[in-house]
C-alpha cells in the first residue's frame, strides 16, 4: 500500500516547516542556547503544523549532533529511529482516546524512569483538551515540577477548553493559518517531485480550500491525482465539488439584478455538474467577503486574479456594507445548516431569494424615501401667497393657540404624562428623575404648567432638558406644546389618569365644586 502524500511529506527539518517562522525560529534558539523549557503547548488550526513541530523538539534534544544549530540531523541512529517510529524516549498519546484520570495516573507512574535510549523523554499528548477536569487535575503536578529528564509538550486545536492553571505551567506558542501564496508554493514543489500532471489554476483551488491547512491541501492534491490523467480546472471542480468562479459571479449579479429566477437557474446548473450546496454557499462567502474588504478599502488582502479583483470592485460599487452584510449572513447560514436540510439545496436557495427580496424591499424603500423628498421640494418651491395690506399701526394681536393646544388639559396631558416620561427616559434618565420630582399644576392658555422644587428647576431649565420635553410632548400630542416651570415648594402629588372621572369624586368635583389637593 502506498503512503499517503501528506505522510510522506511531513516535514523532517526546522527549514521544511511552511507558514510559522515565528514558532521555528523560537524553538530553534531555544536548542541552539540550551534553554528548554519542561512543558510547551502548540495551539493553532488544524494541519498547521503542530504535531509536526512537536516531533522535531523531540529528535533535536535527543539528536547526536554535536553542533547545536545542526540539530536534528536526521542521519543518526535517534534522528532516523524518530523518523521511522521506533524511538523509545518519543511517547505520543491521543488525548481524545486516553482522556481518562488512569491513563494520566499511568503516565506519571512511568515518567520517574530514566530514558531508554536519548537524552529526554519526550511526551506529545495530542488534542489534549480532550482530556476530561480531573485527568488536568491529576496532570499539574507533573506539568509544574516534572523530572529533568522529561519535556512535555501539549497540543491542541481548541485552546480555550484548556484550563488556565495547565496554561500557566506550559510555555504557549500559537500557530497560524498558512498563506495561501505559501500552500501554493510548497503544492509546486511536490507535483515536480512526484510528477503529477496538474495545471497551476488548480493549486489556487486546492489552497484555497484547504483554508490554512498545509496538510489538507495535501490530501485533497493526493485525491486528484488518484483520479487519473491530467487534472484539468474543470475536473478539479467536478471532483472536489466547487463551482467555477463564473457561477459565483453571476449569481452575485443577479441579486443585484433582484432576478431571482436567473439566480436559480445558476444555483440549479451549478449543482447539476457536481457542486455541493455547502461548499458553492461558501464560495459566495468568500467572495462577499472580498466585496467587504473593496469598500474598507483594503483589497490588497484579497487572494484572487485580477480579472476576479475587478469584478468585486465593480459590484462593491453598487452594493452598501450593511447589504453586503445581510448577504454574508444568509450564505453563511446556508454553508453551515445545509448538512441536517432535508432538501440539500434549500437552504442555498432561501440564502437567494431572501438576498434578493431584501435587495427589492430597500430599493421599494428608497424610492418611497425620494418621492417624499421631491413632493417636499415641490411645496417648498411655491411662491408664497401675498399678504393683505394691514394699517400703518395695527394693534398688536396676540397669538391664537393652535386647536391641539386650545382643547389641551391637565385631564388630557395626566393622561398620556406616562408616554412622555418613557420617550424621555429613552434620552436621558436625569431628564425623567427631575420630571417625576416635579408635579403638573395644569393648563392655562395653552400652556402646560409644570413645578418643581427651585434648585431642581434651575437644571430643569437648561435648554437641553426643556428641548428634550418638548419634543417628547410633541410626539405623543402631535403639536407644539408650551411648556412653562414654575417654582414650587416641594413635590404635589397629581392625581392619576381616570381619578376625576370616578363616579363618586366626579360628583364632588360636579355638582360640590370641590378639588382634588392630596391623594392618600
Amino acid at each position: 500500500m502506498s503512503q499517503a502524500l501528506y505522510r510522506k511529506w511531513r516535514p523532517q527539518s526546522w527549514e521544511q516547516v511552511v507558514g510559522q517562522d515565528h514558532v521555528v525560529q523560537t524553538l530553534r534558539n531555544a536548542v541552539v542556547s540550551d534553554r528548554l523549557a519542561h512543558a510547551y503547548l502548540l495551539a493553532g488550526p488544524r494541519g498547521t503544523g503542530k504535531t509536526t513541530t512537536a516531533r522535531l523538539i523531540a529528535k533535536s534534544v535527543n539528536c547526536l549532533e554535536q553542533d547545536l544549530a545542526l540539530r536534528p540531523c536526521n542521519q543518526c541512529d535517534h534522528c532516523l529511529a524518530v523518523n521511522q517510529g521506533r524511538f523509545l524516549d518519543l511517547i505520543e498519546i491521543d488525548a481524545a482516546s486516553n482522556t481518562s484520570v488512569e491513563d494520566v495516573r499511568s503516565l506519571r507512574d512511568k515518567i520517574n524512569f530514566s530514558p531508554n535510549q536519548g537524552k529526554y523523554k519526550v511526551y506529545i499528548i495530542d488534542e489534549v483538551h480532550m482530556l476530561s477536569t480531573a485527568a488536568f487535575n491529576a496532570l499539574l503536578k507533573t506539568l509544574e515540577e516534572p523530572p529533568a529528564h522529561a519535556i512535555f509538550i501539549l497540543a491542541t486545536t481548541e485552546v480555550h477548553k484548556i484550563p488556565a492553571t495547565v496554561l500557566s505551567r506550559c510555555q504557549r506558542h500559537e500557530f497560524r493559518r498558512i498563506p495561501v501564496n505559501d500552500i501554493v508554493e510548497q503544492l509546486k514543489t511536490l507535483i515536480q517531485d512526484e510528477k503529477i500532471d496538474v495545471e497551476q489554476d488548480v493549486l489556487t483551488l486546492v489552497a484555497r480550500q484547504a483554508t490554512g491547512s498545509l496538510r489538507d491541501a495535501i490530501s485533497l492534491l493526493d485525491q486528484l491525482a488518484s483520479s487519473g490523467g491530467p487534472i484539468t480546472l474543470e475536473s478539479a471542480h467536478y471532483i472536489l465539488g466547487t463551482a467555477a468562479n463564473q457561477a459565483v459571479l453571476d449569481l452575485i449579479d443577479a441579486i443585484l439584478n433582484r432576478d431571482a429566477k436567473s439566480g436559480l437557474e445558476i444555483v440549479h446548473q451549478a449543482l447539476d455538474k457536481g457542486s455541493d450546496p455547502r461548499q458553492f454557499s461558501r464560495q459566495v462567502v468568500e467572495y462577499l467577503r472580498g466585496l467587504l474588504l473593496v469598500k474598507m478599502k483594503n483589497k490588497d488582502q484579497i487572494d484572487a486574479t485580477p480579472e476576479v479583483r475587478e469584478q468585486m470592485e465593480r459590484h462593491a460599487h453598487q452594493l452598501t456594507v450593511p447589504e453586503i452584510l445581510r448577504m454574508v449572513k444568509s450564505f453563511n447560514l446556508a454553508a453551515t445548516d445545509g448538512r441536517g436540510a432535508w432538501q440539500p439545496s434549500l437552504p442555498l436557495e432561501m440564502a437567494l431569494i431572501e438576498c434578493v427580496e431584501s435587495s427589492t424591499s430597500l430599493e421599494e424603500a428608497e424610492t418611497k424615501q425620494q418621492t417624499k423628498q421631491e413632493i417636499k421640494k415641490q411645496l417648498s418651491s411655491k411662491p408664497p401667497a401675498v399678504p393683505i395690506a394691514q394699517p400703518e399701526n395695527p394693534a398688536v394681536a396676540a397669538a391664537e393657540p393652535t386647536q391641539e393646544e386650545s382643547n389641551l388639559t391637565l385631564a388630557k396631558v395626566n393622561e398620556k404624562w406616562r408616554q412622555v416620561l418613557a420617550i424621555v427616559a429613552k434620552e436621558s434618565y436625569q431628564t425623567e428623575a427631575l420630571l417625576n420630582s416635579g408635579t403638573l399644576m395644569g393648563v392655562k392658555d395653552g400652556v402646560l404648567q409644570f413645578g418643581i422644587s427651585g434648585p431642581l428647576k434651575e437644571k430643569l431649565e437648561k435648554n437641553e432638558q426643556l428641548d428634550l420635553v418638548r419634543r417628547a410632548l410633541k410626539a405623543v400630542f402631535g403639536a407644539d406644546i408650551q411648556f412653562n416651570i414654575l417654582p414650587s415648594s416641594g413635590k404635589q402629588k397629581t392625581p392619576p389618569p381616570g381619578v376625576d372621572s370616578d363616579g363618586l369624586v366626579a360628583t364632588a368635583l360636579r355638582d360640590l365644586g370641590g378639588e382634588i389637593v392630596d391623594i392618600q
